[in-house]
């Protein structure tokens, strides 16, 4: 496979990576409970899931 003959320059690598950027977490609320809720998530206040249990959750005494 070829190689390049020249090594790219600080300024030209830097220039590639403008695009990769940190994007805001989407957030949806809970059909349960109405908690705000990650995207693809189970909710941390009550473990349901696209509205059925997917973790039983116990009262902390």
């Amino acid at each position: 496979m070829p190689n390049p003959k020249r090594r790219f320059s600080k300024t030209r690598t830097k220039k590639k990576r403008t695009h990769y950027k940190a994007t805001v977490a989407q957030i949806a609320v809970c059909s349960n409970c109405g908690a705000p809720v990650r995207f693809h998530r189970v909710c941390g206040e009550c473990g349901f899931y696209r509205g059925k249990e997917a973790v039983q959750k116990t009262a902390a005494v």
